[in-house]
């Protein structure tokens, strides 16, 4: 397995510069994990497939998931796009680089796990702030346009949130310096994540029954059903910080009374 990704990015290397990888190589790497991973559930969606794992009963209409498509396409060139290529003299400058030797996994786990912490802590705040009345009205209720959230809604946003939340996610590489291999796993990572919380269905097998503390779809799904002021579940990746700072109070309590509804159920 090694030999075969180092082959790889040999050939990486190889035939393309270090800004074409970096910009242009990590923007397509986006596209395609985004589309591929999100799209799904928009077919699932439409032909009923699967529904007794669905959050919510209500189903998008097909033109307002086209919607999302088309603005998704629109931000991603217009926004995401230029700011890859702008933010690319700043990585440089904070050592990022291509080359070989890739980094030891060792080196790789940690920068991650370090990235997550960091993202799940400026993430809650800035999400907080984008609940504040004039923020919420002004930008963030753009994202919340789709009360019930499928996949791919987890990017369609206001291009100043993009910017806002999106330091988030780009602050610990940032600082660290990463190999761009290193910056992509944690890309594909954090597009799975959050394409995971939004796709409005918790299956048997989703990673929120199995990993502690992590959100996932019926954690998040929560936020978008309820009004901005009362929502709660601000958190990104994991839930701690919304539980040192008590704001997953609701969602706690209606999953205690769904759990007690569930066991009288079967004593009847």
């Amino acid at each position: 397995m090694a030999s075969i990704l180092l082959s790889c990015w040999l050939y990486l290397v190889t035939h393309f510069s270090d800004f074409q990888l970096a910009c242009l190589g990590s923007f397509f790497l986006h596209e395609g994990v985004f589309f591929l991973s999100g799209l799904p559930f928009i077919f699932l969606e439409r032909a009923g497939w699967l529904s007794k794992y669905k959050i919510q009963s209500k189903n998008n209409s097909p033109a307002a998931q086209e919607k999302c498509i088309t603005r998704l396409i629109l931000y991603h060139f217009g926004v995401n796009l230029p700011v890859m290529l702008l933010s690319y003299p700043i990585f440089r400058h904070m050592g990022m680089q291509s080359s070989l030797p890739l980094p030891s996994w060792k080196v790789v786990v940690t920068q991650i796990i370090f990235y997550f912490i960091l993202e799940d802590f400026v993430f809650y705040w800035g999400h907080r702030i984008l609940h504040t009345k004039w923020l919420y009205k002004h930008v963030h209720s753009v994202h919340h346009e789709y009360a019930t959230p499928f996949g791919l809604t987890s990017e369609y946003a206001h291009p100043a949130e993009i910017l806002f939340l999106g330091f988030a996610t780009i602050i610990g590489p940032a600082i660290t310096g990463p190999h761009l291999m290193t910056l992509w796993l944690w890309m594909v990572l954090r597009v799975l994540e959050t394409v995971d919380a939004h796709c409005g269905y918790h299956f048997p097998w989703s990673l929120s029954n199995f990993l502690p503390l992590y959100g996932g779809s019926d954690f998040h799904d929560y936020h978008h059903r309820l009004l901005y002021t009362k929502s709660g579940n601000y958190s990104s990746t994991f839930v701690y910080m919304d539980w040192l700072f008590g704001t997953d109070k609701g969602y706690r309590k209606l999953k205690a009374l769904k759990s007690n509804g569930d066991e009288d159920d079967k004593k009847m």
